[in-house]
């Protein structure tokens, strides 16, 4: 399966979630992400998904 990368950040920019998971497709990557995001209580921080080939599934600033 492919790793997705999901990293998230403070306002002044330290890293607070840098993990990376499987998922089957970038669907599932989405909807994994964000519930890794709200799981965190990062979801309304700066944050970013992207996919094995550098495609960005989420964005939030």
């Amino acid at each position: 399966m492919p790793i997705y990368k999901l990293t998230a950040f403070e306002a002044n920019g330290e890293k607070i979630l840098d993990e990376s998971f499987e998922a089957e497709n970038d669907n599932e990557a989405k909807k994994l992400g964000e519930s890794l995001l709200k799981e965190k209580g990062a979801l309304e921080k700066t944050h970013r998904c992207t996919s094995p080939a550098g495609k960005l599934l989420l964005f939030h600033r």
